[in-house]
């Protein structure tokens, strides 16, 4: 408590900052760990232009993961931005607040960046490693994000020795929930597959 009454207004304010921007990039660091970044996006997207192409599909993922990174960057930038703040108006060394908030920008761009640049390049070799999603035909899978009637979901399914996450519709009119063990049953294009309750398939 000594130690914060004896910080000025402008350390304590960077100091929360810090604070409350260090546990929402924590959480979005595990929420990407455990596969739940942007997927509800993606799913509101493909279940309301499920008819419009393939080319439509492309975009509309595209436009999905161009928000997930730039809420990451975001995080990122004012992350680094309060904690390099805080740490140059505190100590022995503190420097005014001006030059304080310049270095914290000059930390939050390169952490900016630096963040995009590894997503960029996640994405890249991602894309660059897909395996054809017929190899899974035939296999169980487990529904991961509900697939409504008419729409798509998505299904975890072991594919080229992996776990992965595709696209994936029902057959017939019954909704599927998440955590429902299925069968591939087909693919329907390069990157969604049609789906059957695993007793029936």
């Amino acid at each position: 408590m000594d130690w914060w009454n004896d910080l000025g207004t402008a350390a304590k304010v960077f100091y929360c900052m810090a604070a409350f921007f260090s546990v929402f990039l924590i959480w979005q660091i595990i929420a990407a760990l455990l596969g739940m970044g942007g997927d509800d996006d993606g799913q509101a997207d493909h279940d309301g232009d499920m008819d419009h192409g393939d080319d439509h599909h492309d975009a509309a993922a595209s436009t999905a993961a161009f928000k997930l990174l730039s809420v990451r960057s975001v995080v990122t930038f004012f992350t680094l931005f309060a904690w390099a703040g805080a740490l140059y108006l505190t100590g022995s060394d503190a420097v005014p607040l001006w030059q304080a908030m310049t270095w914290g920008l000059v930390w939050g761009l390169i952490g900016m960046v630096v963040v995009a640049t590894i997503f960029y390049l996640m994405r890249r070799l991602t894309e660059s490693g897909n395996v054809a999603i017929s190899q899974c035909v035939g296999t169980n899978a487990t529904v991961y994000l509900d697939i409504p009637s008419g729409g798509c979901g998505q299904v975890r399914v072991l594919l080229g020795g992996r776990v992965s996450f595709i696209k994936a519709r029902a057959r017939g009119t019954d909704d599927m929930k998440a955590g429902t063990a299925v069968t591939v049953l087909k693919t329907i294009d390069a990157t969604t597959v049609e789906v059957g309750p695993t007793q029936s398939a």
